[in-house]
């Protein structure tokens, strides 16, 4: 199963200084963000850096809420979007930040087969399975605890799903670790372990706009995807075969371009899963670089992933439940680390499978800076 580098040591990667003994600039509090229906509370996590970088989680649905980005002048904005209230997520949003499972994205027909047994999902967009059903990872509060070494802090939320839950086999533990380092990275670790062999694919369904988040649109964005291929999709966005080459397309970002360039030569706007450039032997590689040119604010994403979901919020019309806070089409971009979509149904896709004994682990790093 997919083996890779000890924590610390991705850190060590991509944090240089953060673990040489210097201590942490990073600070973790807790307070509460609201209460569910039943009474629960939903705890709020903030982690601050010495650098200005400040992180909030939410414990329902293990949730991004903000990360508050200095410009180049040193002015911050919140770059992500987010719902003001528990109420407004509880109303029900487009997956702003929350961490997707048991499978994100697509499974073809609602079902896969393990071991000559099948297995049928929640059929929950069309007659496909999307985000881990009806009732997927985002829609419970997870258990919490802060985590702090040198150089880096945060929280590790824990959430275990039921043998059956959606329809997928085995009870399933699965958690994420949200660290902020003094060197403005914010890294998300995923762990899981299963009870019975089950298909699993974790990622964070994260909206940015490094200009700030509110009613502009992010077409004007620079992104560079390390990326040369893309998988071709039929009409309900499931792979109709192996990643095809980009070059020359509209779906080609190997190199810098804005979102908006060629954008109206797709058919929907930009909800494609690109394969990640990578040489043998290497786990965590860059896989995409974002700047946005009026703040100077940059953004790299490095993954242990295979793919990266590359999402423009097309006909995004969301607004929360007092109408203060609206977010238009192409109002933020998604950069879904993850596996491909449909692998259950797809031996030639790299595996999504876990069985018993093994420990499902990938690491996600998002690097903010500016230019």
């Amino acid at each position: 199963m997919r083996t890779l580098l000890s924590v610390a040591t991705i850190i060590a990667c991509l944090l240089s200084g953060a673990l040489a003994g210097e201590k942490s600039g990073v600070a973790v509090e807790k307070t509460v963000f609201g209460k569910m229906p039943d009474g629960a509370a939903v705890d709020q996590y903030t982690l601050r850096n010495s650098q200005g970088l400040t992180v909030r989680i939410i414990t329902y649905g293990a949730m991004l809420t903000s990360v508050e980005a200095p410009d180049r002048d040193g002015k911050t904005a919140n770059v992500t979007l987010n719902c003001p209230t528990l109420e407004d997520y509880l109303a029900g949003h487009p997956c702003f930040g929350c961490v997707v499972g048991r499978y994100a994205n697509r499974i073809g027909g609602a079902k896969f087969t393990i071991d000559g047994v099948e297995c049928r999902l929640a059929a929950n967009n069309g007659r496909n399975h999307i985000h881990g059903g009806k009732k997927g990872f985002d829609k419970y509060v997870w258990k919490a605890a802060t985590v702090q070494s040198e150089g880096v802090a945060g929280v590790r939320m824990t959430h275990v799903s039921a043998d059956g839950d959606e329809g997928y086999p085995g009870q399933l533990t699965a958690t994420v670790t949200y660290t902020l380092s003094d060197k403005d990275s914010l890294q998300m670790e995923y762990e899981a372990t299963t009870t019975k062999t089950t298909h699993v694919n974790l990622t964070n369904h994260a909206y940015w706009n490094l200009a700030g988040a509110g009613p502009g649109d992010v077409l004007g964005h620079e992104l560079t995807l390390h990326a040369d291929r893309c998988l071709p999709v039929d009409d309900g966005l499931i792979p109709t075969g192996p990643p095809e080459p980009v070059r020359g397309t509209a779906l080609d970002f190997t190199r810098p371009k804005t979102i908006g360039r060629d954008i109206g030569q797709t058919k929907r706007g930009y909800d494609h899963c690109y394969a990640i450039n990578r040489r043998p032997g290497e786990r965590l590689v860059l896989a995409a670089r974002v700047a946005e040119p009026r703040s100077g604010r940059v953004m790299e994403v490095y993954t242990t992933q295979p793919g990266v979901q590359l999402y423009s919020a097309n006909g995004m019309n969301w607004k929360d439940r007092s109408g203060t806070v609206r977010y238009g089409n192409h109002g933020g971009f998604c950069l879904e680390t993850q596996h491909y979509p449909d692998s259950p149904n797809r031996p030639d896709f790299p595996s999504t499978l876990l069985r018993p004994g093994q420990t499902y682990r990938e690491v996600t790093i998002h690097r903010f800076s500016v230019r």
